[in-house]
């Protein structure tokens, strides 16, 4: 599956942020991967907006996993104050994004015939082609 978040970086501390991604911990990386988050990535906004994305087989089972670990508790305390929502651990407050559209899966069930039901997006201009 495919898992989108977002959260807030405090403006005033994306520098420091960025920093200390730009070399993170060996130990967490690694219980990440074995955690089961694959093709992760990070993006930050200039006002200091941070988008999340990962590819999990189950993301509640994979957060879990890194709940448990004693280096996802260190990295998490270190992260906190960095968050413009610090009443919580970092990765206890992300919120999820509705995933609507993806190019691989539509081409997918493009190539195999498959006729799905349109979304609503999609509805408004498959019903001015049948008019």
């Amino acid at each position: 599956m495919r898992v989108c978040f977002r959260s807030s970086v405090q403006p005033e501390l994306m520098a420091e942020y960025k920093q200390r991604h730009a070399a993170v911990w060996p130990d967490m990386l690694a219980a990440l991967k074995d955690a089961g988050w694959n093709n992760y990535s990070l993006f930050l906004a200039p006002d200091g907006q941070l988008i999340g994305y990962l590819e999990c087989e189950d993301y509640e089972a994979a957060q879990a996993r890194m709940a448990v670990t004693e280096v996802n508790a260190r990295w998490q305390a270190e992260m906190a104050t960095l968050f413009a929502n610090s009443d919580l651990p970092p990765d206890q407050g992300f919120e999820i994004v509705e995933e609507v559209f993806n190019l691989q899966d539509q081409l997918a069930a493009a190539a195999a015939g498959a006729t799905a039901a349109p979304t609503d997006a999609t509805a408004h201009e498959y019903q001015k082609d049948q008019a």
